[in-house]
């Protein structure tokens, strides 16, 4: 199977970086509690990286937009790591 990026490199790269992200956040924030507190978490990363999308194209900050996508990325993880189970997924 063909992969659409430019290359594996870049792909673990970026992947490399989710991971700093999950390593940082869990290190500073407690794992979440629901899936309403995930879910808000989730969607406040969503919205930050909302705002450099709806930017002028010509005026984007790259880089800090590559931040809030990796830490959706990463929140997302978290998720799925922390609510998606019978013990939290149904609180």
């Amino acid at each position: 199977m063909q992969t659409k990026y430019t290359t594996t490199t870049e792909m673990v790269e970026v992947l490399s970086e989710v991971q700093a992200e999950i390593d940082r956040a869990t290190s500073q924030w407690p794992p979440f509690h629901s899936a309403h507190e995930g879910y808000a978490v989730l969607l406040e990363e969503v919205d930050e990286l909302k705002k450099h999308v709806w930017t002028n194209q010509k005026r984007r900050d790259l880089e800090a937009m590559k931040k809030e996508a990796i830490q959706v990325a990463a929140m997302a993880i978290r998720f799925a790591i922390e609510v998606c189970s019978e013990e939290k997924g149904r609180i």
